[in-house]
Protein backbone atom coordinates (compact mmCIF):
# COMPACT_ATOMS: atom_id res chain seq x y z
CA UNK A 1 0.00 0.00 0.00
CA UNK A 2 2.79 2.49 0.87
CA UNK A 3 4.79 1.73 -2.60
CA UNK A 4 0.92 2.52 -4.39
CA UNK A 5 0.81 5.37 -2.25
CA UNK A 6 4.03 6.76 -3.34
CA UNK A 7 3.79 6.31 -6.94
CA UNK A 8 0.62 7.94 -6.87
CA UNK A 9 2.12 10.94 -5.38
CA UNK A 10 4.65 11.01 -7.84
CA UNK A 11 2.60 10.60 -10.60
CA UNK A 12 0.34 13.79 -9.13
CA UNK A 13 3.53 15.90 -8.65
CA UNK A 14 4.47 14.79 -12.14
CA UNK A 15 1.46 16.17 -13.62
CA UNK A 16 1.40 19.54 -11.60
CA UNK A 17 5.46 20.52 -12.15
CA UNK A 18 5.33 19.38 -16.17
CA UNK A 19 1.80 20.73 -16.90
CA UNK A 20 3.19 24.01 -15.15
CA UNK A 21 6.33 23.99 -17.38
CA UNK A 22 3.88 23.03 -20.36
CA UNK A 23 1.74 26.09 -20.06
CA UNK A 24 5.01 28.69 -19.82
CA UNK A 25 6.34 26.90 -22.71
CA UNK A 26 3.27 27.20 -23.87
CA UNK A 27 2.84 23.82 -25.22
CA UNK A 28 0.15 21.86 -25.21
CA UNK A 29 0.69 19.50 -21.85
CA UNK A 30 0.45 16.60 -23.27
CA UNK A 31 3.37 16.89 -25.75
CA UNK A 32 5.57 18.25 -22.55
CA UNK A 33 4.25 15.11 -20.10
CA UNK A 34 4.97 12.65 -22.60
CA UNK A 35 8.55 13.71 -22.92
CA UNK A 36 9.00 14.01 -19.35
CA UNK A 37 7.77 10.60 -19.19
CA UNK A 38 10.03 9.06 -21.78
CA UNK A 39 12.93 11.09 -19.31
CA UNK A 40 12.10 9.98 -16.16
CA UNK A 41 12.10 6.03 -17.14
CA UNK A 42 15.75 6.62 -18.05
CA UNK A 43 16.33 8.23 -14.45
CA UNK A 44 17.27 4.70 -11.51
CA UNK A 45 15.24 4.56 -8.77
CA UNK A 46 12.59 6.50 -10.34
CA UNK A 47 9.17 3.51 -9.60
CA UNK A 48 8.40 1.10 -12.35
CA UNK A 49 4.46 1.80 -13.23
CA UNK A 50 2.95 -0.91 -15.85
CA UNK A 51 0.56 1.01 -17.38
CA UNK A 52 -3.06 -1.63 -16.91
CA UNK A 53 -5.18 -1.56 -20.26
CA UNK A 54 -7.69 -2.74 -17.77
CA UNK A 55 -7.16 -0.17 -16.20
CA UNK A 56 -7.08 2.45 -18.59
CA UNK A 57 -10.53 1.29 -20.24
CA UNK A 58 -12.45 1.54 -17.24
CA UNK A 59 -11.11 4.17 -15.10
CA UNK A 60 -9.25 6.96 -17.12
CA UNK A 61 -11.80 6.46 -21.19
CA UNK A 62 -15.05 6.65 -19.56
CA UNK A 63 -14.58 10.41 -17.96
CA UNK A 64 -12.54 11.77 -20.29
CA UNK A 65 -14.59 10.70 -23.62
CA UNK A 66 -17.90 12.38 -21.34
CA UNK A 67 -15.68 15.64 -20.92
CA UNK A 68 -15.07 15.60 -24.50
CA UNK A 69 -18.90 14.87 -25.33
CA UNK A 70 -19.49 17.57 -22.65
CA UNK A 71 -17.87 20.75 -24.43
CA UNK A 72 -18.59 19.10 -28.17
CA UNK A 73 -21.55 21.67 -29.37
CA UNK A 74 -24.44 19.37 -30.65
CA UNK A 75 -25.68 21.72 -33.59
CA UNK A 76 -21.83 21.67 -34.81
CA UNK A 77 -21.35 18.04 -34.51
CA UNK A 78 -24.45 17.26 -36.23
CA UNK A 79 -23.84 19.59 -38.77
CA UNK A 80 -20.30 17.89 -38.94
CA UNK A 81 -21.36 14.52 -38.64
CA UNK A 82 -20.40 13.28 -42.45
CA UNK A 83 -17.45 14.77 -42.22
CA UNK A 84 -16.45 13.06 -39.11
CA UNK A 85 -17.89 9.20 -40.01
CA UNK A 86 -15.58 9.82 -43.11
CA UNK A 87 -12.71 10.15 -40.44
CA UNK A 88 -14.31 8.11 -37.65
CA UNK A 89 -15.60 4.65 -40.10
CA UNK A 90 -14.04 5.54 -43.26
CA UNK A 91 -10.21 6.21 -42.24
CA UNK A 92 -10.34 3.90 -39.25
CA UNK A 93 -11.00 1.07 -42.49
CA UNK A 94 -8.40 2.54 -44.67
CA UNK A 95 -5.71 2.18 -41.63
CA UNK A 96 -6.43 -0.96 -40.94
CA UNK A 97 -6.48 -2.59 -44.21
CA UNK A 98 -3.43 -0.38 -45.47
CA UNK A 99 -1.72 -1.35 -42.26
CA UNK A 100 -2.50 -4.69 -43.11
CA UNK A 101 -1.38 -4.94 -46.39
CA UNK A 102 2.08 -2.81 -45.71
CA UNK A 103 3.24 -4.78 -42.79
CA UNK A 104 2.76 -8.24 -44.70
CA UNK A 105 5.94 -7.30 -46.69
CA UNK A 106 7.89 -4.58 -44.02
CA UNK A 107 7.83 -6.95 -40.90
CA UNK A 108 8.96 -10.22 -40.85
CA UNK A 109 6.71 -12.72 -39.45
CA UNK A 110 3.95 -10.64 -40.16
CA UNK A 111 0.39 -11.67 -41.95
CA UNK A 112 -2.39 -10.31 -43.27
CA UNK A 113 -4.48 -10.87 -40.03
CA UNK A 114 -1.56 -10.11 -37.59
CA UNK A 115 -1.73 -6.59 -40.08
CA UNK A 116 -5.38 -6.14 -38.94
CA UNK A 117 -4.55 -6.51 -35.39
CA UNK A 118 -2.07 -3.86 -35.89
CA UNK A 119 -3.84 -1.49 -37.68
CA UNK A 120 -6.77 -1.80 -35.34
CA UNK A 121 -4.69 -0.69 -32.48
CA UNK A 122 -3.26 2.41 -33.91
CA UNK A 123 -6.06 3.39 -36.14
CA UNK A 124 -7.60 5.44 -33.15
CA UNK A 125 -6.30 8.95 -32.58
CA UNK A 126 -5.91 10.74 -29.91
CA UNK A 127 -7.05 14.49 -30.76
CA UNK A 128 -6.26 16.23 -27.33
CA UNK A 129 -2.94 18.01 -28.35
CA UNK A 130 -4.67 19.00 -31.92
CA UNK A 131 -7.49 20.79 -30.75
CA UNK A 132 -5.44 22.27 -27.94
CA UNK A 133 -3.40 24.04 -30.61
CA UNK A 134 -5.77 24.70 -33.11
CA UNK A 135 -8.18 26.38 -30.82
CA UNK A 136 -4.98 28.46 -29.37
CA UNK A 137 -3.65 29.04 -33.20
CA UNK A 138 -7.58 30.81 -34.65
CA UNK A 139 -7.93 27.66 -37.39
CA UNK A 140 -11.15 27.61 -38.74
CA UNK A 141 -13.88 26.10 -36.39
CA UNK A 142 -14.97 23.68 -38.70
CA UNK A 143 -11.75 21.79 -38.59
CA UNK A 144 -11.56 21.94 -35.02
CA UNK A 145 -15.16 20.98 -34.86
CA UNK A 146 -14.36 17.45 -36.77
CA UNK A 147 -11.16 17.05 -34.79
CA UNK A 148 -13.22 16.55 -31.88
CA UNK A 149 -16.05 14.99 -33.25
CA UNK A 150 -13.60 11.99 -34.86
CA UNK A 151 -11.71 11.73 -31.49
CA UNK A 152 -15.11 10.52 -29.59
CA UNK A 153 -16.03 8.39 -32.16
CA UNK A 154 -13.65 6.61 -33.81
CA UNK A 155 -11.80 4.46 -30.32
CA UNK A 156 -15.46 2.60 -31.06
CA UNK A 157 -14.63 1.99 -34.89
CA UNK A 158 -11.06 0.85 -33.93
CA UNK A 159 -11.63 -1.15 -31.02
CA UNK A 160 -14.25 -3.30 -33.08
CA UNK A 161 -11.87 -4.11 -35.69
CA UNK A 162 -9.23 -5.17 -32.80
CA UNK A 163 -11.95 -7.29 -31.75
CA UNK A 164 -12.14 -9.11 -35.20
CA UNK A 165 -8.55 -8.97 -35.45
CA UNK A 166 -8.14 -11.07 -32.23
CA UNK A 167 -10.80 -13.36 -33.33
CA UNK A 168 -9.02 -14.38 -36.42
CA UNK A 169 -5.35 -14.68 -34.84
CA UNK A 170 -6.35 -16.26 -31.65
CA UNK A 171 -9.07 -18.63 -32.81
CA UNK A 172 -8.79 -19.10 -36.39
CA UNK A 173 -12.17 -17.55 -37.40
CA UNK A 174 -12.88 -15.43 -40.53
CA UNK A 175 -16.28 -13.04 -40.20
CA UNK A 176 -17.95 -12.84 -42.64
CA UNK A 177 -19.27 -9.23 -44.16
CA UNK A 178 -22.92 -10.00 -42.64
CA UNK A 179 -21.88 -10.81 -39.20
CA UNK A 180 -19.74 -7.54 -39.05
CA UNK A 181 -22.46 -5.30 -40.27
CA UNK A 182 -24.85 -7.22 -37.73
CA UNK A 183 -22.11 -6.25 -34.96
CA UNK A 184 -21.67 -2.80 -36.33
CA UNK A 185 -25.19 -2.48 -35.94
CA UNK A 186 -25.69 -3.36 -32.45
CA UNK A 187 -22.37 -1.40 -31.31
CA UNK A 188 -23.73 1.76 -32.69
CA UNK A 189 -27.32 1.32 -31.76
CA UNK A 190 -27.01 -0.36 -28.60
CA UNK A 191 -24.71 2.06 -27.25
CA UNK A 192 -26.27 5.02 -28.45
CA UNK A 193 -29.42 3.63 -26.70
CA UNK A 194 -28.24 3.30 -23.58
CA UNK A 195 -26.11 6.34 -23.45
CA UNK A 196 -29.39 8.02 -24.42
CA UNK A 197 -31.82 6.10 -21.62
CA UNK A 198 -29.39 6.81 -19.07
CA UNK A 199 -29.16 10.25 -19.73
CA UNK A 200 -33.08 10.63 -19.99
CA UNK A 201 -33.04 8.99 -16.06
CA UNK A 202 -30.33 11.54 -15.11
CA UNK A 203 -32.04 14.58 -16.18
CA UNK A 204 -35.48 13.32 -14.37
CA UNK A 205 -33.24 12.98 -11.32
CA UNK A 206 -31.38 16.48 -11.88
CA UNK A 207 -34.88 18.60 -12.17
CA UNK A 208 -35.73 17.00 -8.84
CA UNK A 209 -32.50 17.97 -6.71
CA UNK A 210 -30.51 21.25 -6.22
CA UNK A 211 -26.98 19.94 -4.30
CA UNK A 212 -23.93 20.79 -5.37
CA UNK A 213 -22.12 17.79 -3.89
CA UNK A 214 -24.58 15.00 -4.99
CA UNK A 215 -25.17 16.50 -8.69
CA UNK A 216 -21.02 16.18 -9.03
CA UNK A 217 -20.94 12.95 -7.90
CA UNK A 218 -23.72 12.02 -10.21
CA UNK A 219 -21.96 13.65 -12.67
CA UNK A 220 -18.74 11.45 -11.99
CA UNK A 221 -20.46 8.35 -12.25
CA UNK A 222 -22.41 8.92 -15.45
CA UNK A 223 -19.91 8.04 -17.59
CA UNK A 224 -18.66 4.78 -15.51
CA UNK A 225 -22.44 3.85 -15.79
CA UNK A 226 -23.03 4.36 -19.24
CA UNK A 227 -19.56 2.58 -20.03
CA UNK A 228 -20.13 -0.46 -17.93
CA UNK A 229 -23.71 -1.38 -19.38
CA UNK A 230 -23.00 -0.58 -22.57
CA UNK A 231 -20.33 -2.95 -22.31
CA UNK A 232 -22.23 -5.55 -20.31
CA UNK A 233 -24.48 -6.22 -23.32
CA UNK A 234 -21.40 -6.25 -25.53
CA UNK A 235 -21.84 -3.05 -27.27
CA UNK A 236 -19.76 0.33 -27.35
CA UNK A 237 -19.09 1.98 -24.19
CA UNK A 238 -17.36 4.70 -26.04
CA UNK A 239 -20.59 5.33 -27.84
CA UNK A 240 -22.79 4.71 -24.87
CA UNK A 241 -20.68 7.41 -22.90
CA UNK A 242 -20.63 10.19 -25.86
CA UNK A 243 -24.15 9.77 -26.33
CA UNK A 244 -24.98 10.25 -22.86
CA UNK A 245 -22.38 13.26 -22.41
CA UNK A 246 -23.79 15.05 -25.62
CA UNK A 247 -27.59 14.68 -24.35
CA UNK A 248 -27.00 15.75 -20.89
CA UNK A 249 -24.45 18.74 -21.89
CA UNK A 250 -27.60 20.34 -24.12
CA UNK A 251 -29.88 19.78 -21.21
CA UNK A 252 -28.22 21.07 -18.35
CA UNK A 253 -29.06 24.52 -18.87
CA UNK A 254 -32.35 23.57 -17.63
CA UNK A 255 -31.52 21.25 -14.52
CA UNK A 256 -28.41 23.13 -13.22
CA UNK A 257 -28.74 26.28 -11.53
CA UNK A 258 -25.75 28.88 -11.71
CA UNK A 259 -24.11 27.88 -8.25
CA UNK A 260 -24.03 23.88 -9.11
CA UNK A 261 -23.12 25.24 -12.54
CA UNK A 262 -20.01 26.79 -11.56
CA UNK A 263 -18.81 24.24 -9.02
CA UNK A 264 -19.60 21.18 -11.42
CA UNK A 265 -17.38 22.97 -14.30
CA UNK A 266 -14.65 23.76 -11.92
CA UNK A 267 -14.35 20.32 -10.45
CA UNK A 268 -14.22 18.71 -13.80
CA UNK A 269 -11.81 21.02 -15.01
CA UNK A 270 -9.81 19.79 -12.36
CA UNK A 271 -10.71 16.21 -12.98
CA UNK A 272 -9.89 15.72 -16.71
CA UNK A 273 -6.48 17.67 -16.09
CA UNK A 274 -5.44 15.41 -13.54
CA UNK A 275 -6.35 11.90 -15.60
CA UNK A 276 -5.02 13.61 -18.75
CA UNK A 277 -1.89 14.23 -17.11
CA UNK A 278 -1.39 11.20 -15.31
CA UNK A 279 -2.18 9.31 -18.51
CA UNK A 280 0.50 11.08 -20.66
CA UNK A 281 2.95 10.63 -18.37
CA UNK A 282 2.12 7.24 -17.69
CA UNK A 283 2.68 6.44 -21.29
CA UNK A 284 6.50 7.94 -21.35
CA UNK A 285 7.20 5.60 -18.05
CA UNK A 286 6.37 2.50 -20.66
CA UNK A 287 9.46 2.48 -22.03
CA UNK A 288 11.39 0.24 -20.15
CA UNK A 289 8.99 -2.24 -20.37
CA UNK A 290 8.38 -2.11 -24.29
CA UNK A 291 12.30 -2.29 -24.42
CA UNK A 292 12.01 -5.09 -21.95
CA UNK A 293 9.74 -7.00 -23.99
CA UNK A 294 11.25 -6.97 -27.22
CA UNK A 295 15.12 -6.51 -25.98
CA UNK A 296 17.22 -9.43 -27.97
CA UNK A 297 14.99 -10.31 -30.78
CA UNK A 298 15.77 -7.34 -33.14
CA UNK A 299 19.16 -5.27 -32.69
CA UNK A 300 19.01 -1.24 -32.09
CA UNK A 301 19.49 -0.96 -35.80
CA UNK A 302 16.53 -2.97 -37.07
CA UNK A 303 13.99 -1.60 -34.26
CA UNK A 304 14.87 1.98 -35.07
CA UNK A 305 14.12 1.32 -38.74
CA UNK A 306 11.07 -0.48 -37.86
CA UNK A 307 9.56 2.46 -35.50
CA UNK A 308 10.63 5.00 -38.55
CA UNK A 309 8.91 3.32 -41.09
CA UNK A 310 5.74 2.39 -39.37
CA UNK A 311 5.20 5.80 -38.53
CA UNK A 312 5.55 7.01 -41.54
CA UNK A 313 3.13 4.16 -43.32
CA UNK A 314 0.37 5.31 -40.44
CA UNK A 315 1.03 9.39 -41.01
CA UNK A 316 0.66 8.84 -44.68
CA UNK A 317 -2.19 6.51 -44.60
CA UNK A 318 -4.22 9.35 -43.20
CA UNK A 319 -2.60 11.72 -45.78
CA UNK A 320 -3.79 9.72 -48.70
CA UNK A 321 -7.44 9.09 -46.84
CA UNK A 322 -8.21 12.64 -45.88
CA UNK A 323 -8.28 14.63 -49.67
CA UNK A 324 -10.67 12.01 -51.64
CA UNK A 325 -12.44 11.45 -47.88
CA UNK A 326 -12.87 15.24 -47.46
CA UNK A 327 -14.45 15.54 -51.22
CA UNK A 328 -16.64 12.61 -51.14
CA UNK A 329 -18.12 13.98 -47.45
CA UNK A 330 -18.62 17.12 -48.76
CA UNK A 331 -20.42 15.91 -52.03
CA UNK A 332 -22.64 14.33 -49.79
CA UNK A 333 -23.50 17.40 -47.59
CA UNK A 334 -24.34 19.28 -51.08
CA UNK A 335 -26.25 16.78 -52.76
CA UNK A 336 -27.65 14.84 -50.46
CA UNK A 337 -28.02 16.87 -46.87
CA UNK A 338 -28.43 20.21 -48.70
CA UNK A 339 -25.40 21.86 -47.00
CA UNK A 340 -24.39 25.01 -48.12
CA UNK A 341 -20.51 23.99 -48.30
CA UNK A 342 -18.22 23.77 -50.48
CA UNK A 343 -14.88 21.49 -49.97
CA UNK A 344 -12.25 23.22 -47.86
CA UNK A 345 -8.90 23.95 -49.70
CA UNK A 346 -6.42 21.52 -50.01
CA UNK A 347 -4.35 23.47 -47.07
CA UNK A 348 -7.09 22.64 -44.20
CA UNK A 349 -7.65 19.08 -45.58
CA UNK A 350 -4.17 18.85 -45.09
CA UNK A 351 -4.12 20.49 -41.42
CA UNK A 352 -6.66 18.04 -40.58
CA UNK A 353 -4.63 15.17 -42.30
CA UNK A 354 -1.37 16.05 -40.17
CA UNK A 355 -3.38 15.57 -36.80
CA UNK A 356 -3.64 12.15 -36.60
CA UNK A 357 -1.96 11.73 -33.06
CA UNK A 358 -2.41 8.65 -30.71
CA UNK A 359 -2.65 8.24 -27.15
CA UNK A 360 -2.95 6.58 -24.51
CA UNK A 361 -5.81 4.46 -26.44
CA UNK A 362 -3.17 3.08 -29.18
CA UNK A 363 -1.10 2.13 -26.24
CA UNK A 364 -3.52 -0.03 -23.80
CA UNK A 365 -5.21 -1.91 -26.80
CA UNK A 366 -1.60 -2.95 -27.58
CA UNK A 367 -1.11 -4.34 -23.93
CA UNK A 368 -4.28 -5.51 -23.63
CA UNK A 369 -3.56 -8.73 -26.63
CA UNK A 370 -4.12 -11.68 -25.25
CA UNK A 371 -0.56 -13.86 -24.57
CA UNK A 372 -1.55 -17.20 -25.88
CA UNK A 373 -3.53 -18.29 -28.53
CA UNK A 374 -6.16 -20.77 -28.43
CA UNK A 375 -4.30 -24.08 -29.02
CA UNK A 376 -1.28 -22.61 -26.20
CA UNK A 377 1.14 -20.45 -28.52
CA UNK A 378 2.33 -17.44 -27.98
CA UNK A 379 0.05 -14.85 -29.47
CA UNK A 380 3.08 -13.66 -32.68
CA UNK A 381 4.74 -10.51 -33.09
CA UNK A 382 2.81 -9.71 -29.97
CA UNK A 383 6.13 -7.68 -28.24
CA UNK A 384 6.70 -6.21 -31.84
CA UNK A 385 2.98 -4.97 -31.93
CA UNK A 386 3.34 -3.34 -29.13
CA UNK A 387 6.86 -1.45 -29.40
CA UNK A 388 5.58 -0.27 -32.86
CA UNK A 389 2.03 1.49 -31.33
CA UNK A 390 4.77 3.05 -28.86
CA UNK A 391 6.88 4.16 -31.83
CA UNK A 392 3.75 5.31 -33.75
CA UNK A 393 2.76 7.30 -30.47
CA UNK A 394 5.60 9.30 -29.60
CA UNK A 395 6.28 10.02 -33.23
CA UNK A 396 3.19 11.63 -34.19
CA UNK A 397 2.16 13.22 -30.72
CA UNK A 398 5.59 14.78 -30.14
CA UNK A 399 6.67 15.48 -33.95
CA UNK A 400 3.70 16.13 -35.08
CA UNK A 401 2.42 17.79 -32.35
CA UNK A 402 5.23 20.24 -32.06
CA UNK A 403 5.18 21.10 -35.63
CA UNK A 404 1.65 21.55 -35.81
CA UNK A 405 2.05 25.00 -35.22
CA UNK A 406 4.83 25.62 -37.68
CA UNK A 407 2.62 24.21 -40.13
CA UNK A 408 -0.64 26.04 -39.71
CA UNK A 409 1.67 29.33 -39.54
CA UNK A 410 3.19 28.28 -43.06
CA UNK A 411 -0.03 27.53 -44.89
CA UNK A 412 -1.40 31.08 -43.24
CA UNK A 413 -4.06 29.83 -41.44
CA UNK A 414 -3.51 30.87 -37.64
CA UNK A 415 -5.59 33.36 -36.69
CA UNK A 416 -7.80 32.83 -39.59
CA UNK A 417 -11.25 33.02 -37.86
CA UNK A 418 -10.58 36.05 -36.12
CA UNK A 419 -12.93 36.88 -33.45
CA UNK A 420 -15.38 34.93 -32.46
CA UNK A 421 -18.84 36.89 -33.89
CA UNK A 422 -21.29 34.83 -32.38
CA UNK A 423 -20.23 35.71 -29.00
CA UNK A 424 -20.93 39.39 -30.14
CA UNK A 425 -23.71 38.90 -31.84
CA UNK A 426 -25.29 36.98 -29.07
CA UNK A 427 -24.10 39.40 -26.51
CA UNK A 428 -25.86 42.40 -28.33
CA UNK A 429 -29.79 39.81 -28.83
CA UNK A 430 -29.34 39.43 -24.88
CA UNK A 431 -29.32 42.84 -23.83
CA UNK A 432 -31.61 44.29 -26.37
CA UNK A 433 -33.47 41.66 -24.89
CA UNK A 434 -32.98 42.49 -21.45
CA UNK A 435 -33.43 46.19 -22.17
CA UNK A 436 -36.62 45.63 -24.05
CA UNK A 437 -37.99 43.87 -20.65
CA UNK A 438 -37.04 46.80 -18.72
CA UNK A 439 -38.44 49.74 -20.85
CA UNK A 440 -41.54 47.21 -21.13
CA UNK A 441 -41.96 47.32 -17.28
CA UNK A 442 -41.01 50.81 -16.60
CA UNK A 443 -44.98 51.97 -17.24
CA UNK A 444 -47.03 49.23 -15.27
CA UNK A 445 -44.63 49.31 -11.99
CA UNK A 446 -44.90 51.62 -9.18
CA UNK A 447 -43.26 55.31 -9.91
CA UNK A 448 -41.58 55.08 -7.06
CA UNK A 449 -39.14 52.36 -8.42
CA UNK A 450 -38.41 54.51 -11.59
CA UNK A 451 -34.91 55.10 -10.30
CA UNK A 452 -34.09 51.65 -10.43
CA UNK A 453 -35.28 50.94 -13.85
CA UNK A 454 -33.13 54.14 -14.88
CA UNK A 455 -29.75 52.95 -12.95
CA UNK A 456 -30.52 49.64 -14.94
CA UNK A 457 -31.51 50.44 -18.38
CA UNK A 458 -28.40 52.87 -18.24
CA UNK A 459 -26.05 50.19 -17.31
CA UNK A 460 -27.53 48.02 -19.93
CA UNK A 461 -27.20 50.92 -22.51
CA UNK A 462 -23.20 51.35 -21.88
CA UNK A 463 -22.60 47.45 -22.49
CA UNK A 464 -24.94 47.72 -25.46
CA UNK A 465 -22.35 50.80 -26.52
CA UNK A 466 -19.35 48.86 -25.50
CA UNK A 467 -20.26 45.99 -28.16
CA UNK A 468 -21.15 48.20 -31.13
CA UNK A 469 -18.31 49.93 -30.89
CA UNK A 470 -16.02 47.31 -31.57
CA UNK A 471 -17.14 43.47 -33.95
CA UNK A 472 -14.61 41.95 -31.19
CA UNK A 473 -16.63 42.52 -28.42
CA UNK A 474 -13.46 44.11 -26.75
CA UNK A 475 -15.15 47.92 -26.04
CA UNK A 476 -13.19 50.95 -26.66
CA UNK A 477 -11.01 52.68 -24.58
CA UNK A 478 -13.10 53.85 -22.63
CA UNK A 479 -14.44 51.11 -21.49
CA UNK A 480 -10.88 49.25 -21.12
CA UNK A 481 -10.73 51.91 -18.45
CA UNK A 482 -14.14 50.97 -16.82
CA UNK A 483 -12.94 47.27 -16.74
CA UNK A 484 -9.28 48.39 -15.13
CA UNK A 485 -10.94 50.79 -12.45
CA UNK A 486 -13.40 48.00 -11.79
CA UNK A 487 -10.62 45.95 -10.86
CA UNK A 488 -9.26 48.09 -8.71
CA UNK A 489 -12.34 48.23 -6.90
CA UNK A 490 -12.73 44.89 -6.07
CA UNK A 491 -9.44 44.38 -5.25
CA UNK A 492 -9.73 47.45 -2.38
CA UNK A 493 -12.90 44.95 -1.19
CA UNK A 494 -10.66 41.95 -1.23
CA UNK A 495 -8.07 43.63 0.95
CA UNK A 496 -10.31 45.32 3.11
CA UNK A 497 -12.23 42.14 3.89
CA UNK A 498 -9.09 40.24 4.55
CA UNK A 499 -8.19 43.23 7.17
CA UNK A 500 -11.40 42.69 8.73
CA UNK A 501 -11.03 38.75 9.22
CA UNK A 502 -7.36 39.58 10.54
CA UNK A 503 -8.45 41.62 13.13
CA UNK A 504 -11.27 39.26 14.30
CA UNK A 505 -13.98 41.39 12.97
CA UNK A 506 -15.41 38.93 10.99
CA UNK A 507 -15.23 34.90 10.75
CA UNK A 508 -13.35 33.20 7.78
CA UNK A 509 -16.87 31.51 7.13
CA UNK A 510 -17.71 35.17 6.27
CA UNK A 511 -14.72 35.94 4.63
CA UNK A 512 -15.31 33.05 2.49
CA UNK A 513 -18.76 34.09 1.12
CA UNK A 514 -17.55 37.51 -0.16
CA UNK A 515 -14.52 36.66 -1.56
CA UNK A 516 -16.78 34.33 -3.43
CA UNK A 517 -19.34 36.84 -4.57
CA UNK A 518 -16.15 38.68 -5.67
CA UNK A 519 -14.77 35.68 -7.86
CA UNK A 520 -18.23 35.22 -9.40
CA UNK A 521 -18.44 39.01 -10.15
CA UNK A 522 -14.56 38.82 -11.72
CA UNK A 523 -15.46 35.75 -13.57
CA UNK A 524 -18.49 37.57 -15.50
CA UNK A 525 -16.33 40.62 -16.00
CA UNK A 526 -13.11 38.19 -17.41
CA UNK A 527 -15.62 36.29 -19.42
CA UNK A 528 -16.82 40.01 -20.89
CA UNK A 529 -20.06 40.40 -19.32
CA UNK A 530 -20.11 43.12 -16.64
CA UNK A 531 -22.34 43.11 -13.64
Amino acid sequence: MQAVQLVLLLLLVFVVVFGALARRLQTPFPIVLLIAGLALSFIPGIPRVTLDPDFVFFVFLPPLLYAGAWTTSWRDFSYNLVSICSLAFGLVAFTVLGVAFCARWAFGGFDWRLGVVLGAVVAPTDAIAATTIAKRLGLPRRIVDVLEGESLVNDATGLLALEFGIAMVVYGQTPDVGEAALRLCWLIAGGIGIGLVLGRLIEWLELRIDDAPIEITTSILVPYAAYLAAQAVRSSGVLAVVASGLYLSRQSTRFFSPRVRIQIYAVWNALTFILNGVVFVLIGLQLPYVLAGIRGQYGLRALLLYGALFSAVVVLLRLFWVFPGARLAYFIRRRILGQRENTPPARQIFVVGWTGMRGVIALAAALALPQMLSDGRPFPQRNLIIFLTFCVIVVTLVGQGLSLPVVIRALGLAGNEGANCELAEAQRIVLEAALRHIEEGRPRDDPRWAGFYDDLAQHYRERLEALADSPDGNGPEGHRKYVDLLREVMQVERETAIRLRNEGRISDEVLRLIEHDLDLREARMMGGVLE
